[in-house]
């Protein structure tokens, strides 16, 4: 039995979208939401049926043809000409994780009742997602300010039975698969096309994944550095509370304090120690790491809000008697929130990528790259280059996008803020960084081989144990990709409390 997500007046939290992505889940609206819908369906239906009113979107051409009066005859036309016209994405397929949430969160800003869509409309986009019914949609073609444009024509193209889907996988026509599934493709109403494709979803969907896992890739670069303390046999009094406590930053206190976690009960931690201090990237982690999660949470704070937001055009309020045409679905909070995120979690990777390439440096009692009978073999002396490039595009990828714009629509859209841009190139930095992090696991797992007997932390033996039996201690040179690869996947298991 699947679980319910009820669309209803509370908010969503990114708790709840984790839970989302975690396991099936069955959408459902309200009864609140539902009459809601109806309320603000009905008002908008007598108001465009005023003899001379002319609503942008509604009964008008869109963008720079916003003056272009269009017959009433001719409105159900000109939404799913909107559809069509603006379907044309390009770049590589957006994942299924994100495109659930893009639904997800339509359904959600629909459901608020401000939209003027028919019931029947945000039904349909249920249907499909209940039926396991996922758009295919592209990265490419949202320049973040009139929402997200291309990529939501994508989005809601087959709620009319046209477009691209995947069915368990399979890519279908969308026709083929609402007629499989028992579904019938509606007929758009007047401002329901525009409804659909303004708003930030995009964006959005993107940034609420990237935090999540931003934040378990924090969690795993504390650990990653706790292992790497003991391989190169450094200081843990830099990690003391008394330091943390004189700055007071919490996200510094709260990662010095996992350090030390995870370093508890470390024979090699705590035998006195030669070097008075370590280079930075292992004394700073506190500080590195801790300045990266502090910009994970305010992050968090942005995209909380533009979950639970309406972000369409124009917006319909009955209760004041107002048809409004704004600018809610201008991206601009996200981009520039998307640009912070991506500069903090490039950190992450710069500051690991340092710490391998001091543990392959042949200090502190350690064989150079890690290997003996160097020479004959390179050991891990490649790996650190891999780090290195991943970390340079990180450096290229974190340019802000939310700088730049573009005109466009005629000149009727003179300023776009890259959001959708930004949001895809943010999921890119936090997919690297398990990699940069996954050389320096598997770096300081071989650094640690070499302290033996001395013994790390009864957590970090039992990692490494059972690590070992993935990935054996590196002897001789073997093929590395490999053993990257399984790093990889194996971090991805390990459960951080």
């Amino acid at each position: 039995m699947k679980n319910k997500i009820t669309i209803s007046d509370s908010e969503l939290t990114l708790e709840d979208v984790r839970g989302f992505l975690a396991e099936p889940q069955q959408i459902e609206l309200s009864e609140t939401a539902r009459l809601k819908i109806k309320a603000n369906r009905a008002y908008l239906e007598k108001k465009i049926s005023v003899p001379g009113a002319r609503h942008y979107g509604i009964n008008t051409g869109f963008g720079a043809l916003c003056d272009v009066e269009i017959p009433l005859d001719q409105l159900e036309q000109l939404q799913e000409n909107l559809l069509m016209s603006h379907a044309c994405g390009m770049g590589d397929e957006v994942k299924p994780e994100v495109v659930k949430l893009m639904m997800l969160l339509k359904i959600k800003a629909l459901a608020q009742g401000y939209s003027g869509v028919s019931l029947e409309t945000v039904e349909q986009l249920v249907h499909l997602y209940n039926k396991g019914i996922l758009p295919v949609v592209w990265e490419v073609g949202s320049l973040g300010a009139s929402g997200d444009l291309a990529p939501l024509s994508h989005l809601c193209l087959p709620l009319l039975g046209k477009g691209t889907v995947r069915v368990n996988g399979e890519k279908c026509a969308a026709e083929t698969a609402l007629k499989n599934a028992g579904l019938q493709p509606i007929k758009l109403k007047s401002k329901e096309g525009l409804a659909l494709i303004n708003g930030t979803q995009f964006m959005c969907s993107w940034g609420c994944y990237s935090i999540l896992e931003a934040e378990r890739v924090a969690k795993l670069a504390d650990l990653t550095a706790a292992i790497s303390v003991d391989a190169f046999d450094a200081q843990t009094s830099p990690f003391h509370p008394a330091i943390q406590k004189i700055r007071n930053h919490r996200g510094q206190i709260e990662s010095a304090a996992n350090v030390l976690h995870f370093l508890k009960g470390s024979e090699i931690a705590a035998r006195p120690k030669h070097n008075v201090q370590d280079p930075y990237s292992f004394r700073c982690v506190p500080q590195v790491h801790g300045a990266v999660k502090y910009a994970v949470s305010q992050v968090r704070d942005v995209f909380e809000k533009e979950m639970n937001a309406v972000t369409d055009n124009p917006l319909i309020f009955e209760a004041e008697d107002l048809i409004l045409s704004g600018g809610n679905f201008h991206g601009e909070p996200l981009a520039i929130a998307l640009d912070y995120l991506t500069i903090a979690m490039s950190e992450l990777a710069s500051i690991s990528e340092r710490r391998t390439f001091q543990l392959i440096s042949g200090k502190q009692g350690l064989p150079k790259f890690l290997v003996n009978d160097s020479g004959l073999n390179s050991g891990l002396m490649i790996p650190q280059y891999t780090a290195a490039a991943i970390v340079s595009m990180n450096k290229q990828l974190a340019t802000p996008a939310s700088v730049d714009t573009i005109t466009s629509s005629d000149g009727q859209e003179d300023h776009v803020s890259m959001g959708a841009n930004a949001a895809v190139k943010c999921y890119k930095v936090v997919y690297n960084i398990e990699k940069v992090l996954a050389i320096e696991f598997m770096t300081a797992m071989q650094a640690l081989d070499f302290r033996q007997p001395l013994r790390s932390s009864p957590i970090i033996e039992q990692i490494k144990s059972d690590y070992r039996k993935l990935v054996p201690f590196y002897d001789k040179d073997r093929i590395i990709y490999d053993d990257i690869q399984v790093t990889v996947d194996f971090m991805r298991t390990l459960s951080l409390h």
